[in-house]
């Protein structure tokens, strides 16, 4: 990876994978926990509404999901570049 545009390539793609976990994120934890949890408070998840859950289990196992998906996601960009370790 020594050319210029393999690197520019490189970190738009990490970027680009930053952005949608962030993203994800944010409506997980932001949108269904705070901003839509009135329009949730209807649905029922384990003896609470799907608001609340979401604001205090249901956000932390998607950050946990993400946490896995970025590694595994930037595992296979580092080898598709060939800066793997």
């Amino acid at each position: 990876m020594a050319d210029k545009s393999s690197t520019n390539a490189y970190w738009a793609a990490n970027i680009r994978i930053i952005t949608i976990s962030l993203v994800i994120w944010f409506v997980c934890s932001y949108g269904f926990g705070i901003l839509l949890r009135p329009m949730l408070a209807g649905i029922g998840v384990g003896g609470t509404d799907l608001g609340f859950w979401f604001a205090q289990q249901g956000s932390i196992i998607v950050f946990i999901v993400l946490i896995f998906a970025y590694a595994w996601r930037m595992n296979k960009l580092d080898a598709e570049y060939g800066v793997e370790e």
